[in-house]
């Protein structure tokens, strides 16, 4: 049997998708969620072969969901129209159905999973692609969703003092701690905004506005001094660079 989560803030949305799904003997709806809160407990719990997703949503979208997910199951995504994210879609031959969908076009989708599934083609390395070329969107630039034990956490870049590379990881830095995200620099370095935030080593990003002063412990090797006494190492790329954009 094929398990099947829903998960969409529309209810009648999931009405109409229950209703298609009735057709297909072998698929079974093990949970319905009405935003990504929910999903995220329902994915760990079910561990689902197939959930279809709603992209906008309260609290956390489609992707910030996926992006708290280790191994992310196979996706249909359903969606209002949005040209960036369905250049992702279909450069990742990953499906999507935009709404209002028939029950013809929902039909396809689900045809075209099952003959990846079938050949192991829909794998959680695809889905990831996809979330990081479409999530690069102007919400995603404004705030970082992490999963802290079984708590989610929303947190605005203007509270984030620096970001820094930890193995797999990217340690965030704020005034209420630290908490580890699975992405790369390189992936923060594209998304932030560079008027206020600025790469300044390799395994460090800081929020300008939260830096005070430079110091210069010998003539080789100089530090950003930030506002909680945090002190960033630069490079020797970093620290030309951090001048010309403070203006000094």
């Amino acid at each position: 049997m094929i398990r099947v989560i829903l998960i969409d803030d529309e209810p009648l949305a999931r009405i109409l998708v229950r209703e298609y799904l009735q057709d297909y003997s072998n698929m079974e709806i093990v949970a319905e969620c009405n935003d990504g809160f929910q999903g995220v407990k329902a994915i760990q719990q079910h561990q689902p072969d197939l959930i279809l997703l709603d992209i906008q949503m309260p609290k956390i979208n489609g992707f910030e969901m996926l992006e708290l997910i280790d191994e992310p199951p196979s996706v249909i995504f359903t969606t209002a129209f949005d040209e960036y994210a369905l250049k992702a879609f279909e450069s990742h031959a990953i499906d999507y159905l935009l709404k209002p969908f028939s029950k013809d076009r929902f039909d396809k989708a689900i045809q075209k999973w099952k003959e990846q599934y079938s050949h192991k083609k829909t794998t959680a390395s695809t889905t990831k692609a996809v979330i990081e070329e479409a999530a690069i969107q102007p919400e995603q630039s404004q705030r970082v969703v992490i999963k802290t034990g079984s708590k989610i956490r929303i947190i605005p870049v203007n509270e984030i003092h620096f970001f820094e590379a930890d193995d797999d990881y990217v340690r965030i830095h704020t005034a209420d701690g630290s908490f580890l995200k699975k992405k790369t620099m390189a992936y923060f370095e594209q998304v932030l905004d560079s008027n206020l935030f600025v790469r300044v080593h390799r395994s460090f990003i800081l929020q300008l506005a939260q830096i005070t002063r430079i110091e210069s412990p010998d003539n080789e090797h100089h530090l950003a001094v930030l506002k909680s006494g945090a002190k960033v190492p630069l490079s020797r790329s970093g620290y030309p660079k951090l001048k010309a954009v403070l203006g000094v």
